[in-house]
């Protein structure tokens, strides 16, 4: 909105024509969320805390986190507002790949919202169904995949490999949707698996949301896809504002959320985040690069299928407890000690994934 408004007073004053630049909108866009985050935050952990949206603690996990219950839960609906107001401010409005993450990101967000509301409210500890709620992602997963395939030019429906210059698939339209579901849906399911202790999902989210701007921002520049040898998607630089949002919201979410919790982010949170590092990764063309720089939520995820199979298969389990955080504190590593070697290990797989820029 307020890039629309400058676009107007230009005419009148000619310093309005900062507000072209993307990399301007997009740091003001980190400050805006950031700012938003930090000033709606206690507000909200009190309501939260009023309506006794409270964590329930599993009996089964670690004793230390016993203390945690209680703890208001679905802040994750903070980063939403404060990546929405943000992203809106200072975005072009016009641009389809604007709408298409905001309403997949708040789409996931709802179904999010749903099973912490049926857990925390109505004490179903089931929450929503798990079949219901893949059913939705599905549908959502699917119509976006559809919807960028139809909309998509010849370079955007291939898949790139990274670190290979010469090598990419060309993919149908079933192939295009598939790829798009599995993407969307597992990073959105991925995240959630990760939000097990006190920052943990939350860091790498931005960091990889972070390094997803970058790509965008690249994709959408004409010369420095061209040097880069990437995809060139006219409009996706746009996406750099979201991203810069997405950074900003989350690190004011953290300043709540680190160790030790005032809040906790809930499914209404994990999701939504999980869908949007996923469906940009699907507009700018590197899906292999989110699975390099998720590797975070990759480990946690595979921790808790290996646990399920062999538990079915063998009778016995693979990790003292999963997803693989829980592992860890088992085996006597304080809380903060497996948040912090988490986020080194995401702070390397970024810098790996950005390196398939250059190293092509």
């Amino acid at each position: 909105m307020l890039y629309h408004l400058t676009q107007y007073l230009q005419e009148f004053y000619s310093g309005f024509n900062v507000f072209n630049y993307l990399t301007l909108r997009a740091i003001m866009g980190v400050l805006t969320a950031l700012v938003i985050s930090l000033l709606v935050g206690p507000w909200m952990i009190r309501r939260l805390g009023t309506f006794s949206f409270g964590q329930p603690i599993r009996d089964d996990g670690p004793e230390t986190h016993l203390i945690k219950a209680g703890t208001p839960t679905m802040g994750g609906a903070l980063i939403l507002i404060a990546i929405a107001v943000s992203t809106l401010l200072w975005s072009d409005l016009t641009n389809s790949y604007v709408w298409v993450v905001i309403l997949t990101t708040f789409l996931f967000g709802v179904i999010g919202w749903i099973d912490d509301y049926k857990k925390l409210v109505k004490k179903d500890p089931r929450g929503l169904i798990a079949r219901w709620k893949y059913f939705w992602q599905s549908v959502i997963a699917i119509a976006v995949g559809i919807y960028l395939y139809q909309t998509a030019l010849p370079v955007e429906r291939e898949l790139i490999v990274p670190f290979f210059k010469s090598i990419s698939l060309e993919m149908g339209m079933i192939t295009y949707v598939l790829l798009t579901y599995f993407v969307v849906v597992g990073s959105s399911n991925a995240v959630n698996l990760t939000d097990g202790l006190d920052g943990l999902a939350i860091l790498p989210t931005v960091m990889v949301g972070g390094a997803l701007g970058i790509f965008a921002y690249a994709s959408g520049h004409a010369e420095f896809s061209e040097y880069l040898q990437i995809p060139n998607i006219p409009g996706s630089g746009e996406l750099i504002i979201f991203c810069g949002s997405l950074v900003g919201a989350g690190l004011g979410f953290l300043w709540f959320n680190t160790y030790p919790a005032q809040v906790f982010m809930g499914d209404v949170g994990a999701l939504a985040l999980g869908a949007a590092l996923g469906v940009l990764a699907v507009i700018v063309r590197q899906e292999l690069v989110l699975f390099i720089m998720g590797g975070v939520f990759v480990m946690e995820t595979l921790s808790v299928v290996l646990q399920v199979l062999s538990f079915k298969m063998t009778g016995r389990r693979i990790f003292r407890m999963a997803p693989l955080h829980h592992h860890f504190e088992l085996k006597g590593w304080p809380e903060p000690r497996v948040i912090v070697r988490f986020w080194i290990i995401t702070v390397i797989l970024v810098l790996i994934g950005l390196a398939t820029l250059k190293i092509r």
